[in-house]
């Protein structure tokens, strides 16, 4: 059984308008799969990639159903009878969003999958539950993560050109011709500043004047929704927990110590960090963890937010340090390994060594490093182990 109420709202969904600009995940999921997931943060555009992929399936409307799992109508619904209900009726595709708001959902889509030919695309804000029970469908799902956008996926919104993506070794080797050729179509540090701001979630061209606001539903949902609900932090810690992102936004992250952080919280470090896992899992922070190698192997994690955008709407004055690493670390984390290190500031699978600062930053600091460089803000051209950090936002 299907309630009608849900038909309805599924035929209004499908029946919107779509934006034209595609994700980059678009083109890397191989949809001939009959079970696909797609994780990442709220507001990063999981939604609209189902309805892009919808439109484009040309199926009839009947074969097609829409599912908010956070609808009042799915409770006490049982998913695998829904989707029995709309395969015996001819249904060939079923998108199912947020998907982490039905209880044991694996079990639900390992029967589904093993039992109809139907196709059934699920999607999951952040990877909250979606980690406690993937393991079950690690065989049956193919399962995909969609960041938030990149600056240039930014920059070809904004301008409506393409831009290839750069791969790590590339920018390196060639950093100063590319930046030379993508000069000859944007201005980059126009659009470099812009994204700091307000490009990382796509639905900032719905509104600028009400980007922030928004935003800032995306955080306290998650961590007053997500966080609290999944993982049953007590009431009297969440405000603790936003004062934690505070933190993260305007000080310095070598500041940053356990007990500083304890006590901000005001639990022990051993509970902190559980908290900490579960903001990352939320995309709200990034932990970097020491690389092997380092000689202080007891130095705390560092800690940094998500992205950009988040120190607009947590605090006045964003620490332009912790501005400069998060950018660095959101647009490398997708593809690679980053680990804060000892003498730059972070290693890059083991590879590469990388040290953030300003225009004006030496590579003193990085005397002696093989494969070192250094990731300059306000620099538009690059030299040699000079590379601009705007750079980084060409990785995909």
């Amino acid at each position: 059984m299907i309630p009608s109420i849900l038909r309805q709202a599924s035929a209004f969904i499908l029946a919107r308008p779509q934006p034209s600009y595609q994700r980059f995940l678009h083109q890397k999921i191989d949809f001939k799969e009959a079970l696909i997931g797609i994780k990442g943060a709220r507001g990063c555009g999981k939604t609209t990639l189902l309805l892009q992929h919808a439109a484009a399936a040309k199926l009839e409307p009947a074969q097609v159903l829409y599912i908010a799992c956070d609808h009042p109508a799915m409770v006490d619904l049982s998913l695998y009878e829904l989707a029995q209900t709309f395969y015996q009726e001819g249904g060939q595709l079923l998108l199912l969003d947020e998907i982490h708001k039905i209880k044991n959902f694996a079990n639900h889509l390992k029967a589904i999958r093993d039992t109809f030919d139907l196709q059934v695309i699920f999607s999951g804000s952040s990877a909250l539950r979606i980690e406690h029970e993937l393991g079950d469908l690690s065989r049956r799902a193919v399962v995909y993560d969609l960041p938030v956008l990149s600056l240039r996926e930014f920059m070809e919104i904004e301008t409506g050109q393409p831009f290839d993506s750069i791969s790590l070794p590339e920018l390196l080797e060639q950093h100063s011709n590319l930046a030379q050729q993508i000069m000859r179509q944007v201005r980059p540090i126009e659009q470099f500043k812009k994204y700091l701001t307000y490009g990382a979630y796509p639905f900032y061209r719905e509104s600028l004047d009400n980007y922030s606001r928004k935003l800032l539903e995306v955080i306290n949902q998650t961590i007053d929704s997500d966080l609290a609900g999944i993982y049953s932090i007590e009431t009297s810690k969440i405000d603790k927990l936003k004062k934690l992102l505070y933190m993260l936004c305007s000080t310095d992250p070598v500041e940053l110590n356990i007990s500083k952080l304890s006590a901000t919280v005001g639990t022990s470090w051993a509970t902190l960090a559980k908290y900490l896992e579960r903001m990352q899992a939320g995309h709200l922070i990034h932990i970097v963890r020491a690389g092997s190698g380092m000689r202080t192997v007891n130095k705390p994690d560092k800690l940094l937010l998500d992205n950009t955008n988040l120190f607009q709407v947590l605090c006045a004055t964003p620490h332009s340090g912790s501005l400069r690493e998060t950018f660095f670390v959101s647009q490398l984390s997708y593809q690679h390994q980053v680990h804060y290190h000892d003498q730059g500031d972070f290693s890059v699978d083991e590879q590469w060594i990388f040290e953030i600062g300003g225009a004006n930053k030496s590579l003193k600091q990085l005397k002696g490093q093989a494969q070192s460089y250094a990731a300059l803000d306000d620099m538009v051209v690059g030299d040699g182990r000079r590379v601009p950090l705007w750079m980084f936002g060409m990785l995909y």
